[in-house]
């Protein structure tokens, strides 16, 4: 029986892509599979690899010293949870699908961002893991209509076999826009701003977290959201984002 279900699946997606051939999620140039960049998309789109920050996952210069190693910002900015990853640097083409996930009403584009971030947060997992979006306040979730860092984390959570748990935090309080301020402004606009749902009070203790995010600029929306964990008795707090805002990038 399971054998015909999959047969019977395979010849409808083949039927489907003959009517819908599969489309590049950036330019909507064919492809040849579903949820995939073109060539040319492929190129403008800065996945980070190589060696990064551990905490961060900024790219940095030269070659794996076999030992962890940290970016200028992190060595000067205490990071309230173990480790970090980005799937891409924001920029060119990846600011672009970023942008268009959080205000173009692409929710498309959830579903291959959690493969690429899945990949490189892969190693921050440990059995158990509990995976969690940051939030956002319900005044701009209900203009937004969804939370972006929500379907990415729903999707993570699905690829690595990890609970998800989409309303673990909340805000306490509607924070202004990040935009344009300096650092320290960042971390003082979200002090406090992010506390446990009462409902999950006690569902992070001694157990492991991944947060997960769009982008992560200065970082004070995950600390804020990592200190809540801490708080919580989480044993380690792990962060992936889909981009990272980097110095020179």
């Amino acid at each position: 029986m399971s054998g015909t279900m999959t047969a019977t699946t395979r010849a409808m997606q083949a039927a489907l892509h003959v009517i819908y051939p599969p489309q590049c999620i950036s330019c909507g140039a064919p492809v040849t599979t579903d949820f995939g960049l073109c060539g040319p998309c492929w190129r403008q789109t800065p996945f980070v690899s190589g060696l990064v920050c551990d905490l961060c996952g900024t790219p940095l210069p030269g070659e794996d010293p076999g030992a962890v190693v940290h970016c200028d910002d992190c060595l000067t900015i205490a990071r309230p949870w173990n480790q970090g990853r980005a799937a891409l640097l924001y920029k060119d083409n990846a600011r672009q699908l970023v942008l268009s996930l959080k205000h173009g009403d692409r929710l498309d584009l959830a579903r291959p961002a959690a493969v690429w971030m899945t990949k490189v947060a892969t190693p921050l997992l440990s059995p158990g893991t509990l995976v969690a979006p940051v939030p956002l306040h319900w005044w701009r979730l209900a203009v937004r209509r969804y939370n972006q860092s929500a379907l990415l984390s729903k999707g993570v959570a699905r690829l690595a076999g990890m609970e998800h748990c989409p309303d673990l935090l909340k805000r306490r309080r509607a924070t202004p826009s990040q935009e344009g301020r300096t650092r320290d402004e960042r971390f003082a606009n979200l002090s406090g701003a992010l506390t446990l749902h009462p409902r999950h009070v006690g569902r992070v203790k001694d157990r492991p977290v991944l947060l997960v995010d769009d982008v992560m600029t200065s970082g004070a929306t995950l600390a804020a959201a990592a200190e809540a964990c801490v708080a919580a008795g989480a044993s380690r707090v792990s962060v992936v984002v889909l981009a990272r805002v980097a110095k020179d990038a």
